[in-house]
């Protein structure tokens, strides 16, 4: 098992936890606006530590993201595996060509 799939258990795990034992339960229970809001930071946060940061804090952000993508993935119902999924789909296909595809 990989680092991604552990953290995916362990995420699915916390969530049944208190609000008061777990930041992944707080963030759970307090909705998928806050969840949005976290993500977005992290995405911020992650953009100006690729500018400015050195490479241990874009690696912090990245790591960041990750994991609230990863809470916002769990909270919607999803699974890391839908993402691996997608992203073997679109495995060999141009960038160009899958962006061109996708409806506007």
């Amino acid at each position: 098992m990989d680092i991604l799939d552990h953290l995916e258990q362990v995420i699915v795990e916390r969530c049944k936890a208190s609000p008061d034992d777990s930041y992944v339960a707080r963030l759970n229970a307090r909705g998928l606006p806050l969840i949005a809001r976290k993500l977005g930071e992290e995405g911020v946060e992650a953009a100006v530590a690729l500018l400015t940061g050195s490479d241990e804090e874009l690696v912090g952000e990245a790591a960041d993201i990750i994991f609230h993508l990863m809470v916002a993935l769990q909270a919607r119902g999803l699974s890391l595996a839908e993402v691996k999924a997608e992203l073997a789909r679109r495995e060999g296909i141009s960038g160009l060509v899958e962006k061109a595809g996708r409806a506007e």
